[in-house]
């Protein structure tokens, strides 16, 4: 309303945004035994969804195993021996998606009221794929998303794929199978590029939790045969939208990793910076293509072909 030629505004008022307790799973899978990894699962769950966790997130494979100790000795670039009974094992232990494994995992996060991030080794045929499985605090799938490149020399162990935080993502879901120091500061750059919070979860593991090879019992290639060797460090982190380590990261043991997620720090760190926001000018690059048609590329400058003499 307008008084005496001012303009009064009427005061704003934001409703404060929520706080979510998060908890990051960094435990090894059971492996070649999907069952009793499951079994696993519900326990760290039922942990986390006591201490009042509503998002529980686990690392990368753990349904069906990260290969960090397991050698494929029958496979290369362009064949694969089905012969080799650890693969066979390892095959075995992969999920179909959709499949009994996803329902149950989906009873679980209903049961104790969770939501679910999952890291999964996807059964397609005879490939093997990392992905990731989503599950609503109601027990409902929500969908999965799949590593879309397979490399090394077994076309089973899995690549780095890390995408920059999408238009409105506001907690970063990071299942991983890094546990050097570098990766923590990618997590931290996600974070503060994307004004979001970031769950990284990886596994903790030692030699003695893969089935050794008869080729392994010598050791590794340093002679060390402990079978207390640490395989993957974990290194488990939850970061803030700002940069700041809430959580973590653990390189002790096997642990659940918690926090509590202030939303309403995501709508200040937009202030100070946002990568995918405002800085993105519409006239040179959309944040979303609403244009069917493939984009074509031209030149403005003209080429000349010189008639041969």
């Amino acid at each position: 309303m307008e008084e005496d030629g001012l303009l009064e505004h009427k005061a704003l008022t934001l409703s404060p945004r929520p706080t979510v307790r998060a908890t990051v799973v960094q435990a090894s899978t059971v492996f070649y035994d999907t069952p009793a990894t499951l079994d696993k699962a519900e326990r760290l769950i039922a942990g986390a969804a006591a201490y009042g966790s509503q998002i529980v997130v686990f690392p990368e494979a753990f349904v069906g195993g990260y290969p960090h100790a397991v050698m494929f000795e029958g496979l290369t670039d362009t064949h694969l021996t089905w012969e080799n009974k650890q693969f066979q094992m390892y095959f075995a232990s992969a999920i179909d998606v959709p499949g009994p494994e996803v329902d149950r995992l989906a009873k679980i996060s209903g049961k104790y009221k969770v939501h679910l991030v999952m890291g999964v080794v996807e059964r397609v045929g005879y490939k093997l794929f990392s992905a990731i499985l989503f599950f609503d605090s109601l027990g409902r799938y929500l969908g999965k998303h799949r590593k879309s490149l397979l490399t090394h020399h077994s076309s089973s162990l899995f690549c780095l794929i890390l995408l920059p935080p999408h238009v409105g993502i506001e907690i970063y879901c990071a299942p991983t199978a890094e546990a050097r120091e570098i990766w923590r500061a990618s997590m931290t750059h996600i974070a503060l590029e994307g004004g979001c919070f970031v769950l990284s979860a990886n596994q903790f593991c030692r030699r003695k939790d893969y089935l050794q090879s008869p080729e392994c019992v010598s050791g590794d290639s340093n002679g060390n045969t402990s079978m207390d060797t640490i395989i993957c460090a974990g290194g488990s982190v939850i970061i803030s939208p700002s940069g700041t380590i809430l959580a973590g990261p653990n390189y002790q043991g096997e642990s659940l990793i918690s926090a509590d997620l202030d939303l309403g720090e995501i709508v200040r760190a937009k202030l100070d910076f946002s990568g995918i926001g405002h800085y993105i000018g519409q006239n040179c690059v959309n944040q979303i293509s609403d244009i069917p048609n493939p984009i074509c590329y031209k030149t403005a400058v003209k080429s000349e072909v010189l008639d041969e003499q």
